[in-house]
């Protein structure tokens, strides 16, 4: 193995630790906040209006920090940053009033917003060493450790609770466990600053002809309306573990689990697997862009996830889940392995922020039309976000039309 080859698999291994510990903190409160949130009194629609919003600015600080980072070349200031503002999870711990919940959840996802697209710029540095697919998908499945791991400590801490004891403390105990992943997670992020600081020099040695382009292919803005549509379709578990709690169709410490074997086992194995297919499939045919056929998947995954999800059926619940998973596998490798390939460097995590935020507008549209279809009708609902989903399916053929 060549010294750089070595240097970016360090480089990726010492990321993915980091976005474990920080997929403790974070998923950990998003398996619960649904439930949380109706714990505190809050309907449907608010919490797919909360949900929605910090979706929203989220994504919109991603379209920001994506352009900035670019023009000042401060990767990691922006990444650093981004992971300090999970302290907005367990600050959860301190408090019981629904509103501070509410805007505590929604700092989470703007830090997220800052991070990710430089965040994801230093990943596609070290992917022109390994394989974009391959790269994404170790990282996948290294953050969906913690991805696991977050979920169950609130599985383990409301195991035990039961009605009439105080359910609101229990899971304010389950947020206080998210101070020592979140003190883990800043020492390893500066260890891992200060040994590549310098990250672009991955990729500077295997630049090729035309990197040096300073706007972003046709091919990326069609990509970019195909990841808007399929996310407004898909489902948010907030909404999920909302109705499962409404329903009384599980228990308050098993909502977790089931969104832990939803991102952890189902999303990190799919997401590994589809990252190598994507890489040979690249390989093969001598266009990095031809992995971009996986794609299609999402839709039709997609457009089945909520007939099955919002079921009353438990059977049909874990069917839905497996599928959720899926298209997440897909949506966190394939989605950000795509970006690297088809953008040059110079506009990379101005890129990676434009297709974030088409994720976050989606997110905050199809979050708040669902809650409020879920309050008015659950059937409607469905035959909404599968109709939305197989809309992105004519968008695809376009994309792969301008790929070849």
């Amino acid at each position: 193995m060549s010294e750089l080859r070595k240097k970016a698999f360090q480089l990726i291994i010492f990321l993915g630790i980091i976005s474990l510990l920080g997929d403790i903190i974070y998923e950990g409160a998003r398996g619960v906040s649904g439930q949380y949130l109706q714990i505190l009194g809050v309907n449907a629609a608010t919490v797919g209006f909360i949900v929605g919003l910090g979706e929203l600015l989220g994504y919109l600080f991603r379209l920001a920090s994506g352009f900035f980072a670019d023009k000042t070349k401060s990767y990691w200031l922006f990444t650093i940053v981004g992971y300090g503002l999970l302290i907005s999870v367990p600050l959860i711990s301190l408090t019981g009033i629904w509103q501070i919940v509410a805007i505590l959840i929604i700092l989470e996802r703007i830090g997220k917003g800052v991070r990710t697209p430089a965040r994801d710029t230093i990943v596609s540095h070290a992917s022109k060493q390994i394989g974009s697919g391959y790269t994404f998908g170790i990282a996948e499945f290294i953050d969906q450790i913690g991805a696991v791991i977050g979920p169950l400590i609130f599985s383990f801490v409301l195991a035990g609770v039961v009605s009439g004891q105080n359910v609101i403390a229990a899971y304010q105990q389950g947020f206080s466990y998210t101070w020592l992943p979140y003190i883990l997670l800043l020492g390893m992020l500066w260890f891992t600053y200060t040994r590549f600081k310098n990250s672009e020099k991955l990729e500077t040695i295997v630049q090729q002809k035309g990197d040096d382009e300073k706007k972003l292919p046709k091919v990326f803005w069609l990509y970019a309306l195909f990841v808007f549509i399929t996310t407004v379709g898909f489902v948010s578990f907030a909404l999920v573990g909302f109705h499962l709690k409404k329903y009384g169709i599980l228990h308050d410490a098993y909502i977790p689990l089931l969104y832990a074997t939803a991102i952890g086992a189902v999303d990190a194995i799919a997401g590994l697997a589809m990252g190598k297919l994507y890489d040979k499939l690249n390989n093969r045919s001598g266009n990095h862009n031809s992995g971009l056929v996986l794609l299609l998947a999402i839709p039709i995954t997609s457009a089945l996830v909520p007939i099955f999800i919002f079921s009353k059926t438990l059977g049909f619940i874990i069917v839905g889940t497996v599928l959720f998973g899926f298209g997440m596998g897909l949506q966190e490798v394939i989605m950000k392995a795509a970006v690297a390939d088809m953008t040059p460097l110079a506009k990379r995590s101005t890129a990676y922020g434009i297709f974030n935020f088409s994720l976050g507008l989606a997110f905050f549209i199809g979050g708040t039309l669902a809650g409020f279809l879920y309050d008015y009708s659950i059937p409607i609902l469905i035959i909404f976000l599968t109709a939305v989903e197989l809309m992105a399916i004519p968008v695809f053929y376009m994309m792969k039309k301008e790929i070849k």
